[in-house]
């Protein structure tokens, strides 16, 4: 089972939960996942469409393993151009609601300076609760 907690002493979440609280399941820790077709070559020019491939790519390894989108316990977004993210912040909430729906586990967004592909804008990893 899984909680998702969001004290009202801390800012209101948007895209994201405070805490998420599991029980009753195993833990499937899903590796990085950058916007990688099934040939390896990293589709996709835009933050936008970079992010859906990553993302689907989570969802695929997570629905292998057993798991749903809503068992993602939590999140992290590894983005090459934090400013360029942000700006496309409503056209990546449409890829959300798309791929995992109206479910918002723990997230973090970190910038960084690259990542493995040098063609790779965004990358994804997480942890989920999957009911045993």
């Amino acid at each position: 089972m899984i909680t998702h907690i969001n004290p009202p002493e801390l800012a209101t979440p948007s895209g994201f939960s405070h805490a998420v609280r599991t029980s009753g399941g195993e833990n499937v820790h899903l590796a990085g996942q950058t916007a990688l077709d099934a040939d390896g070559v990293i589709v996709g020019e835009t933050v936008v469409e970079q992010f859906e491939q990553a993302l689907g790519n989570l969802v695929t390894a997570l629905r292998a393993a057993g798991g749903t989108p809503a068992d993602l316990v939590s999140l992290t977004i590894y983005i090459v151009d934090v400013d360029d993210y942000r700006a496309h912040s409503r056209e990546l909430g449409r890829v959300w609601k798309k791929l995992i729906g109206g479910s918002y586990p723990a997230v973090a967004g970190i910038g960084v300076a690259r990542l493995w592909d040098a063609e790779a804008l965004v990358e994804v990893q997480g942890t989920a609760c999957v009911a045993s």
